[in-house]
């Protein structure tokens, strides 16, 4: 770091993009029971509570004091620890175990080899609060659990937010609550003195480490990104940080209020990339519309931050891509309408928002795919993770190690096995740690108000089920689908096979002269135009025609 500097701090995306919760959390999941769950867990350090976290006793108190389910403890603890463990090899590792268990208790001893970060985790459960319904903005007019809620647009303009992709939301959250994370992470006699106050009290070195799972900053606007503890141990801002050699600790409220001078707008979030990002010119103007598609990502890239694309108002027509500008790259598409979208990258995650009659084809995304807000949408993919919210009258292909999370909202949703392939697309599962089990697509989990009713969703019939073919040409070994088809999907391909190889057997046996051919392929070529007229693809079909020299689609 350079001898003397600014510092500048900023609130990271990824705990608020994918650990937070899109749904309000449990009532005891507020400050009052995380101080008292950050007290028993230093308290019992010698039974696998601190300074890390044991699945076991998580499961005791989430399930023991916070009245959580199991299922939805298991779902914080592995939502955690999919954010921590990044390593591709390590996530395959643990796939390869949880495959290997033959019942739930062999599941659960394995669970039971996985711990967490105590402080970290503490934190992680307390930015659930994001998506805290508030009774006072409702009343005011600026929040109310409506399963249609506004999010903000590639002009940056919103009504009301997505606050998982709004880092203003984020950095509003972490100022507003510093405080309270703050005492969260404080040492128990300290809370317990009966002089206790901020004022007097000392942030250990092992809090401010934790407290970096949130922040993370620069010096003098440098490309090196440094995490908070880093920063808080340069010498400089002693003064400032109230950093003390003898204690090896923070003063409180120096700390604080070092932590809120330096806070500013992440020079990587949705903000800056919507700001100054670069424009990709990777969509076509369709003719007839005023629409016009815009598609930007992070003109400032660095190794420590995943680069973020979004793309807004592709209407009608086909857009495909597998460029560097995707791989390791959080997504958000909006308002997307009667299009077909590949991108054929390994992705970090993908959000589809307010998207209208469309098929998104995507490579393997190695957190989350969250669909919000869309009518009539397919989307398949490999993902770790798939939760939804808001949906009507969609269709999931999807492989996934992990229970599809149904939010509020949802109506007619159907689930099917993941049906499709590319030549790259196990290296690109490889690159971003998915293997083919376990696949957890036919198990959904109700984390709604209509939980109890499972009419919400069905698993697509055998009979409405047919293949999806990936229409371009690339490089790559794979042939096939990875893990291939369960076996009653299969059975219903291969019977439909069967009659055509009948049909196809029957027609050359039927001993047609050459006229009676030319007219019966006639008939049958006109009822094949009006099928693809009636279902749409047609304009799919006749999308992938590529467009003339001076309006191609831009490499990047």
């Amino acid at each position: 770091m350079e001898a003397a500097g600014v510092v500048s701090l900023w609130v990271k995306t990824e705990p608020f993009l994918l650990g937070a919760l899109r749904a309000p959390p449990p009532a005891k999941l507020g400050r009052h029971y995380l101080r008292k769950m950050a007290a028993y867990a230093r308290a019992r350090a010698a039974e696998g509570c601190f300074p890390r976290l044991a699945w076991p006793r998580w499961r005791h108190i989430a399930c023991g004091k916070l009245q959580l389910g199991r299922g939805l403890a298991w779902l914080y603890f592995e939502l955690f620890d999919s954010l921590a463990r990044r390593d591709p090899p390590r996530r395959l590792e643990w796939a390869e175990a949880e495959a290997a268990c033959a019942g739930a208790e062999e599941l659960e001893r394995e669970r039971s080899k996985l711990s967490v970060d105590t402080l970290q985790f503490l934190l992680f459960l307390y930015i659930q609060q994001l998506n805290k319904v508030s009774l006072r903005t409702s009343l005011i007019g600026e929040e109310w659990p409506s399963p249609r809620t506004k999010s903000p647009n590639l002009t940056g303009k919103s009504a009301s937010q997505n606050k998982n992709w709004n880092d203003q939301d984020h950095q509003a959250f972490v100022q507003s609550h510093l405080s309270d994370m703050l005492e969260l992470l404080l040492e128990p006699d300290q809370l317990a003195a009966p002089s206790h106050s901020a004022h007097s009290s000392l942030v250990s070195y092992e809090a401010v480490c934790a407290l970096s799972f949130l922040i993370e900053g620069t010096v003098n606007k440098s490309r090196t990104v440094h995490p908070l503890h880093e920063l808080a141990l340069w010498q400089p801002f002693y003064g400032k940080n109230g950093y003390s050699k003898i204690s090896k600790a923070f003063s409180f409220t120096k700390l604080e209020s070092w932590i809120r001078s330096c806070l500013t707008t992440n020079p990587f979030g949705m903000t800056a990339c919507l700001k100054s990002g670069k424009k990709l010119a990777w969509a076509q103007q369709v003719e007839g519309t005023t629409r016009r598609a815009k598609i930007a990502c992070n003109t400032r890239v660095v190794p420590e931050v995943f680069p973020m694309v979004v793309m807004s108002q592709v209407y009608k027509q086909t857009l495909a891509k597998s460029s560097d500008t995707l791989v390791g790259a959080h997504v958000r598409i909006h308002r997307c309408n009667e299009s077909f979208i590949y991108l054929l990258s390994p992705l970090r995650s993908v959000t589809i928002e307010k998207c209208r009659n469309s098929t998104f084809v995507l490579g393997p995304v190695q957190t989350s795919v969250h669909v919000h807000s869309c009518d009539n949408v397919k989307v398949i993919t490999v993902c770790h993770r798939l939760s939804l919210s808001s949906t009507t009258g969609c269709t999931f292909y999807i492989l996934t190690p992990t229970q599809p999370l149904i939010l509020s909202g949802n109506q007619a949703v159907s689930f099917a096995p993941f049906h499709t392939h590319y030549p790259m697309l196990e290296d690109h599962m490889a690159q971003v740690g998915l293997a083919t089990l376990p696949n957890y697509w036919d198990s959904p989990m109700l984390l709604c108000r209509e939980s109890s009713d499972t009419s919400v969703f069905r698993l697509l019939p055998p009979s409405e089920f047919y293949t999806f073919v990936i229409p371009f040409e690339m490089e790559g070994d794979t042939t096939e689908t990875p893990g291939g088809l369960p076996r009653a999907y299969q059975k219903a391909l291969s019977q439909r096979e069967q009659k055509v190889q009948i049909w196809q057997k029957t027609v050359k046996e039927a001993g047609l002269t050459k006229h009676q051919r030319k007219q019966f392929q006639m008939l049958v070529e006109n009822k094949f135009y009006e099928w693809l007229v009636q279902t749409g693809n047609r304009q799919q079909l006749d999308s992938l025609v590529p467009p003339a020299v001076g309006s191609k689609q831009a490499a990047g």
